[in-house]
């Protein structure tokens, strides 16, 4: 491994975090080749040159469906110290098997990047979701896994909605008094904030007035778009209710949990020193220029519990740059569009279960 896990999020420009990239990815293949037999059967089903791929994109990638489907695993079932699970409303939900080492680590690269963001000072916090949903501290979902996390860049923590999903107007009216003109974090899911927050409020004629605060959100839009909501009209409706007008969305799955993607203030979402992003083109599942959009592939060289490193989603994007956005960051940049259709989802999946039950840990 060449400490990628030790630079700065945003550091490094594209020759040398691409040098850097590819020897760690290979080096995971290699990891996980030999610890998940499930693993090892797909590349050898699929890519079968895989062990002389010398480019990020020509490394193997495996198709995030899998995770729902099989129990992809790199370490033994007695090191398993958390499981976690995808919130997907239909079928079953991934698993995601980790040890302590590799929790650690995640946890570790997830404060780093939010850091970067929020600074430092562990800022009063107010998480848009009720307490319930982290009763299992052991087998979390993407929620209960995300509030955790993101926990640790927090104090004070308190909670906006009751176990039956209403406001909790005690507790809101304490923690705007309480920290009246001082930066707070917010966080919660995307429809989560929407639906149980920003709307909720518009329908009681409140307002809770958090003007130096920074809202950050994370999650699917599909129930958004349906009401036609789109990020600039989120963010303008989440300034009239609370005053907050530093709001970042953030990209990620539970199946590459700790990478994340941040939306800077340009509206671009960025890829961290640890991870990368490539956009594939449905037909033949060669590489999209950028500008084109294509089905999204993440690599990251955090997952080592489990073979997640370098995943196919079931998401459609489009690259917008690399090291040139206006704001000044390294790295490259994109835009998620939307889900894939079921149909080229399943496909998707097809591609790499073409030999039934030839990927199972």
């Amino acid at each position: 491994m060449t400490a990628l896990v030790d630079e700065e999020p945003y550091a490094l420009r594209r020759e040398e975090k691409a040098l850097r990239l590819v020897s760690d990815l290979q080096g995971l293949s290699a990891w996980h080749r030999e610890r998940c037999e499930g693993y090892a059967r797909l590349e050898r089903a699929q890519f079968p040159d895989a062990e002389a791929a010398s480019t990020i994109e020509s490394l193997p990638f495996v198709s995030v469906r899998l995770f729902k489907q099989f129990e992809l695993r790199s370490i033994p079932k007695e090191d398993i110290f958390k499981t976690l699970y995808s919130s997907g409303t239909t079928g079953s939900p991934s698993r995601i098997f980790l040890d302590r080492e590799s929790a650690a680590l995640q946890s570790k690269i997830l404060v780093r990047i939010m850091q970067h963001w929020i600074g430092r000072e562990r800022l009063p916090m107010l998480i848009c979701d009720h307490p319930g949903v982290i009763a299992n501290r052991s087998s979390f979902s993407a929620r209960g896994a995300g509030i955790q996390g993101l926990s640790f860049m927090g104090r004070a923590h308190t909670y906006a909605l009751t176990d039956d999903m209403n406001l909790d107007w005690g507790a809101l009216e304490r923690f705007a008094e309480q920290y009246a003109g001082q930066r707070v974090l917010l966080f919660g899911f995307t429809f989560m904030v929407w639906q149980h927050v920003v709307r909720a409020l518009e329908a009681s004629g409140r307002r809770l007035s958090l003007p130096e605060g920074i809202l950050v959100h994370s999650g699917g839009w599909k129930k958004l778009e349906a009401e036609a909501v789109t990020n600039e009209h989120f963010k303008d409706r989440v300034r009239e209710v609370t005053g907050i007008a530093r709001v970042h969305n953030f990209y990620g799955m539970v199946e590459q949990i700790g990478a994340i993607f941040v939306e800077c203030e340009r509206g671009r979402l960025h890829a961290p020193a640890y991870s990368d992003v490539l956009v594939r083109r449905p037909s033949d599942w060669s590489l999209s220029p950028h500008g084109e959009e294509g089905v999204v592939q993440l690599v990251s060289t955090l997952p080592r519990s489990y073979p997640g490193h370098s995943l196919l989603t079931e998401d459609r994007g489009v690259v917008t740059g690399e090291d040139d956005c206006p704001c000044g960051r390294a790295g490259k940049t994109f835009r998620i569009v939307g889900r894939l259709p079921k149909a080229e989802a399943r496909g998707c999946s097809d591609t790499f279960t073409n030999a039934r039950g030839g990927v199972q840990g």
